[in-house]
């Protein structure tokens, strides 16, 4: 048993948002995912760090879903800004278990676990989506209650930590966010949202005690980052 972790997949099986427009590094980008998971058993967990489906709805999002139920192992899933589709945690389960997905978890204001490993996040907040204004503020904070309750939940467990949006980047940093890992010691953190030239601007590596990689699916050539056996 070994646990992974990559971020968004982009799916869009049954709508007509293919990444493969933005370039070489998105090209039969599905296939690639397919084969990406190819090595893991069924046994391992893989935690998908949202921009899951394109779909605007469960519906919409249903061949998205079977696809990624499909894939070896449990997986985990969070919300990323492009998951429209994404609804509450108990609508989400029993659409699940309406549509015979058997291998998917949610992680939304709980924490997950792989053995005796927490499995802590949200999907957090950044400064391009609105510098100003109560919005802003309105949605940081709820981000930062949905991370704090997640670490929580995790009692003193070892704690690893997921999010969508980058904690820290070239020219920006979520001080709130990054109070929280270092208040409840995360040693490890992983992240996705960014693409192509941004991905220039990420930080990796360890930052005051915490371990940071970037996961996006194109970053990580569509291959699930190893976090442990």
């Amino acid at each position: 048993m070994a646990l992974y972790t990559i971020g968004d997949l982009h799916l869009s099986l049954n709508s007509n948002k293919s990444m493969e427009v933005f370039g070489d590094g998105w090209t039969n980008y599905v296939e690639r995912i397919r084969e990406g998971f190819s090595h893991l058993t069924e046994e391992d967990v893989t935690v998908l760090c949202g921009d899951l489906s394109w779909g605007m709805s469960l519906e919409e999002s249903l061949e998205d879903l079977r696809f990624i139920d499909a894939l070896p192992g449990r997986k985990i899933l969070m919300k990323g800004n492009h998951d429209y589709w994404w609804n509450t945690v108990s609508k989400m389960e029993r659409f699940f278990a309406a549509n015979g997905l058997t291998t998917m978890e949610i992680l939304h204001n709980n924490c997950c676990f792989y053995g005796e490993t927490a499995l802590c996040g949200t999907r957090g907040w950044f400064y391009e989506l609105d510098n100003q204004g109560s919005h802003n503020e309105k949605m940081l904070l709820r981000e930062i209650g949905r991370l704090e309750t997640s670490l929580k939940a995790a009692g003193e467990r070892e704690k690893i930590c997921f999010l969508h949006y980058p904690p820290l980047y070239q020219g920006y940093r979520c001080p709130e966010i990054l109070r929280l890992l270092r208040e409840y010691g995360v040693k490890e953190c992983y992240y996705g949202h960014l693409h192509g030239a941004s991905q220039r601007r990420s930080i990796e590596g360890e930052q005051q005690g915490t371990r940071f990689s970037l996961v996006s699916a194109d970053y990580v050539r569509f291959i699930p980052k190893k976090i442990c056996d």
